[in-house]
């Protein structure tokens, strides 16, 4: 689908991409990855059309669509949720607009015989079945379907864009991009403004309805579950490899070991060459092999070896100031703007030493709860801070309030304590400010890069009570790692929000759900909080189907294995029926794609492509065809919440 030879890209004398080829086909699901400021972005805009190389061609077909998502966008808010969504459909909008002209002129003609007549006919019938093949029929349920998927309620469908926040908005942005349905898909940071079950939904909607796709995540789970195939970029060069992210991590740590020793080799190979040279320099009888040795080692092309992977630093905390046994404390907690409720009636307590996560949709009042921790806004209940509870906190805002006349190693250097004083540079570099850029001044860094440096400075601020607001959404895998490590050895208390189910998986041993204004304890991680979000979902299937049961028998609290011997058979009752359902599906969904196929090879001819009730059958299939696929979707998410 789309063709890359001999892509190159040069700044001021520094090459990005040196004369790089590879192919994106038909359904392929690539993860593009490599260290910040590899060229992912750069490569991404350059596919989409958005930036000229210095050299190379780009082949795309000319009927092949390219849909791209940036991290950054500027996004209007004078529409509705509901018309900016439509957006994605303005073809169609011009297509029933033509299609209604056409009526009226052939209400007002009385030229039955005429040929100008049959022409106007023939056009009409043309363009209807073309609507119709194209979701004409049914594209208002196809956009509430995704955004609701993507966290908007109905509610908000009619509410103007300009009341969301610019992570809304590119959600919006978002559900257009996947109404439009490209033949490729290129997603930058797509993850960035989701909550865990958005991400979730747009998993499901890459894996059974995309066509191709290239996405740059930091966020491995996702990756993981939506790509086959990993394209890296590393030194200017691409490496592609037919495999998933976490296979590829593997293959990726051989080959560099295969490099090491190649590099080790080289390097022994060229001591000896020059030492060769340097004994017998001056030797008249050595000069024609002292010219030969010099000759070699001008051609020998040398070996690079990736950048070492820091990963492995470990950065820790200052110790944790002593502080009570109860960091926070909340009692019949409330929060409302205006006649908005928030939350209202939240009761927990915070124990000294816990590692907690704050999840939910957004929206649902996450970030508003750790604004009235910190006291930045007022509430209602009661809520209480530990004796010396001492604050480290980070949000996005904290990067505005560095000082922009000191460089970045100053920065830090200000607040780094003991050991780490000597580890700075490397701290630093393992969080993108290698080298040069350790010098740069605040002022040039861009919003990513300070809240990067933002994150660092906190992180070697004496603390015994952190609090993390999507403390990852600009960091890449390295700087996560080495984040993720240091707060799980932080002997203090952490509350996180964050939708990175990876980041949270191993740190977070209890996790208070957001949602309905209400706010919910679950103990243990990540992973076990969304098997019990499954469970609760059964819940709700059964009430669906079993008569007589009632919502206060509640699953939530015991595993499926806990459930009463009826309450177990119906159980794999349910199950037997999705999946006999699921396998009727796929068998009409091939049935319909073979006499689809079949179809557009007689359609391929001139006397297919004539012939009207031929066009009438097909655009009736495909609509068939969509339908079903809808359905095998839904069936495929209902038995994915029941257990296996």
């Amino acid at each position: 689908m789309i063709s890359v030879e001999g892509l190159t890209v040069e700044f001021g004398g520094f090459t990005l991409f040196d004369a790089i080829s590879f192919v994106i086909n038909k359904k392929d699901r690539i993860a593009l990855v490599g260290k910040n400021g590899a060229g992912k972005s750069t490569l991404l805009r350059i596919l989409a059309g958005m930036q000229t190389p210095s050299g190379g061609v780009v082949a795309i077909p000319r009927e092949t669509t390219v849909g791209y998502l940036p991290q950054q966008m500027e996004l209007p808010g004078e529409r509705t949720v509901r018309a900016e969504a439509e957006r994605a459909f303005e073809q169609l909008h011009r297509m029933e607009k033509e299609i209604n002209r056409l009526n009226e002129a052939l209400t007002e003609r009385t030229d039955y015989e005429s040929e100008d007549y049959h022409k106007l006919i023939d056009r009409m019938t043309s363009l209807s079945e073309q609507f119709q093949m194209t979701g004409g029929l049914n594209y208002q349920a196809e956009l509430e379907r995704t955004l609701t998927g993507l966290g908007f309620t109905q509610e908000d469908f009619e509410r103007p864009t300009s009341e969301f926040s610019g992570g809304w908005r590119m959600r919006i942005e978002l559900a257009k991009l996947l109404l439009r349905r490209p033949d490729v898909l290129l997603l930058d940071e797509p993850t960035n403004h989701l909550d865990i079950e958005s991400i979730q939904w747009l998993e499901t909607f890459i894996a059974t309805r995309a066509n191709a796709v290239m996405l740059v995540s930091h966020d491995r789970a996702f990756i993981n579950n939506t790509t086959q195939r990993t394209v890296e970029i590393e030194l200017g060069k691409i490496y592609d490899y037919k495999v998933k992210y976490a296979d590829y991590v593997d293959i990726r740590r051989e080959r560099r070991e295969q490099q090491l020793r190649a590099y080790e080799n080289q390097q022994k190979k060229i001591a000896d060459t020059e030492e060769f040279i340097e004994r017998f320099r001056y030797k008249a009888t050595k000069a024609v092999q002292v010219q030969s040795r010099i000759k070699q080692l001008a051609k020998i092309e040398r070996i690079e070896v990736d950048e070492l992977d820091t990963a492995h630093l470990r950065l820790k905390f200052p110790p944790a100031p002593h502080s009570g046994a109860y960091p926070v404390t909340a009692e019949a907690l409330a929060k409302r703007y205006g006649e908005h409720r928030v939350f209202s009636g939240v009761d927990f307590t915070v124990h000294r030493g816990d590692k907690v996560a704050f999840v939910g949709k957004n929206g649902e009042g996450k970030s508003t709860l750790v604004k009235c921790i910190m006291g930045e806004i007022d509430y209602e209940g009661g809520l209480t801070l530990g004796y010396q509870v001492k604050i480290g906190y980070f949000a996005q805002n904290q990067a505005e309030l560095l000082d922009e006349s000191k460089t970045v190693f100053e920065t830090v250097d200000d607040v780094a304590q003991g050991e780490i004083r000597t580890k700075v540079r490397d701290l630093l570099g393992a969080f993108m400010f290698g080298g040069e850029a350790s010098d740069k001044r605040v002022s040039v860094l861009s919003g990513g890069e300070r809240s990067r440096l933002a994150m660092i400075r906190l992180l070697l601020e004496p603390a015994n009570l952190l609090i993390l607001d999507e403390p990852t959404n600009h960091l890449d895998m390295r700087s996560k790692d080495v984040l993720k490590s240091a707060l799980h050895d932080f002997d203090g208390t952490l509350i996180v929000v964050s939708h990175d189910r990876e980041f949270l998986d191993g740190l977070v041993d209890k996790v208070y759900e957001f949602g309905n204004g209400r706010v919910k304890e679950h103990l243990g991680g990540i992973y076990e909080f969304l098997e019990r979000k499954k469970i609760e979902s059964l819940q709700a299937l059964e009430y669906r189907t079993v008569p007589g049961k009632r919502p206060e028998a509640s699953l939530s609290a015991a595993p499926a294995s806990g459930l009463s011997y009826e309450a177990q058979k119906e159980q794999n009752r349910l199950v037997r029926r999705l999946e006999k359902a699921i396998a009727d599906t796929e068998r009409e969904i091939a049935r319909l794609e073979k006499a689809i196929a079949g179809l557009e090879t007689r359609l391929s001819t001139p006397e297919g492509a004539a012939d009207a009730a031929l066009c009438s059958e097909y655009g009736a299939l495909k609509q068939t065809l969509s339908e079903a696929m809808d359905r095998w979707t839904e069936q495929t998410l209902e038995r994915e919440r029941l257990p296996h």
